[in-house]
Parts: structure tokens; C-alpha cells; sequence
């Protein structure tokens, strides 16, 4: 079985909105853009991909016509410290989580996006104690 790609779209209230805040603040680039979808690829790592869907839209089934909740979407990148004084110190981005060490491996922070997305951008960092033991090699 081979799979070509995999990518979440997200059910949202502004297809626009949504796409303005990953294109604005986290470079990515649009691949397709009507009124109740936008594709979007990020340019530096073409394998991240991400979309929104009205979710009034009949393409989604009825029953689940509704906005996501609950969405944590974790997005790695080389130095969170630089992401964290460029998202929060300058564009002024709400935080649901300050930045932090986690003893499981990641040193974090969250932000609150669109529709009630949240974003966490990690740096993998060593783990510690039992959590080292936890991953798989």
C-alpha cells in the first residue's frame, strides 16, 4: 500500500482568516484557494501541508459540520527561542502556554490560532529521567 500524501484540514468559520495567519506568520504558501478552501504547502519543507474547510460546506458530512475543537497542531522547528521573541515578543500573538523545558523531550511553547487551534512550536531538547527510556530507537 503506498500512500502519496497526508495532511489534516481543518473544519473552520474564516477559510481566510485561517489562511492569513499561517501565511503571515509561519511562511506558508497557498496551492489552492476558493471561498471555502484553502490548501496551503509550506515553501522551506514541501512535505507540510495544511488546509481549511468552511465547515459549513456539503462536501463535509452533515452530522459533522461543525468547527474543529480541540486541535493541537505541533510544528518543529531548529530554534523556539527565536519563534517564541518573533510570535509573541513582536507580532503580539495570544500564548496558552509560555515557553518551556519538558522533561519528555521538548522545549515549547503554544499558541492560540484561528478557530481555536492551538499551535506548538518545539525544538526537541534530550530527555530526561524515565522519559529518555520511553522512546524507541
Amino acid at each position: 500500500m503506498t500512500i502519496t500524501s497526508f495532511y489534516p484540514v481543518i473544519c473552520s468559520t474564516d477559510v481566510a482568516a485561517a489562511r492569513d495567519f499561517y501565511l503571515k506568520y509561519f511562511g506558508f504558501a497557498p496551492t489552492f484557494e476558493a471561498d471555502w478552501y484553502v490548501s496551503l504547502r509550506h515553501p522551506d519543507a514541501p512535505q507540510v501541508e495544511l488546509a481549511f474547510v468552511d465547515h459549513r460546506h456539503p462536501t463535509i458530512p452533515e452530522r459533522f459540520r461543525q468547527p474543529a475543537r480541540g486541535l493541537l497542531l505541533n510544528l518543529e522547528v531548529p530554534d523556539v527561542d527565536d519563534w517564541y521573541a518573533r510570535l509573541v515578543g513582536g507580532a503580539g500573538l495570544p500564548v496558552a502556554l509560555e515557553l518551556r523545558d519538558e522533561a519528555f523531550g521538548q522545549r515549547h511553547f503554544i499558541v492560540e490560532a484561528p478557530d481555536g487551534v492551538l499551535v506548538d512550536v518545539i525544538t526537541p531538547i534530550e530527555p530526561t529521567g524515565e522519559y529518555a527510556e520511553q522512546y524507541v530507537p
